[in-house]
């Protein structure tokens, strides 16, 4: 019941209808993610990552990311083991492509 990451590429020219479609994404098939988004819950420096829900999505727009790859840092703070290191980073790096294209949303997809 882990929370994927897919970072969304908006396409669509001119005044049409936008839509969305997956450029990335990092499975959390083992909790990783959830793991460590629990130890940091309600201390308040995550609120983004605070409304992640294992069984819904969080939409996280390009405009937000300075704010998520701050709190990814808080993840990298509480990360123990080499899989949930390795976990971080990849989820920094997939954070900060999305900072480099505005046309990009984070979203986490819980099961």
């Amino acid at each position: 019941m882990g929370v994927d990451v897919v970072l969304y590429r908006a396409v669509g020219a001119g005044s049409g209808r936008r839509r969305v479609v997956p450029a990335e994404v990092l499975p959390d098939p083992d909790d990783v993610l959830l793991d460590l988004v629990r130890r940091v819950r309600g201390a308040g420096r995550t609120p983004l990552l605070d409304r992640m829900d294992p069984v819904g999505e969080l939409a996280v727009p390009a405009a937000q990311v300075p704010q998520l790859l701050a709190e990814v840092r808080c993840l990298a703070e509480v990360a123990r083991s080499t899989p949930e290191m390795t976990h971080v980073r990849l989820l920094d790096r997939l954070v900060r492509r999305c900072r480099q294209e505005r046309a990009m949303e984070v979203r986490f997809e819980g099961d």
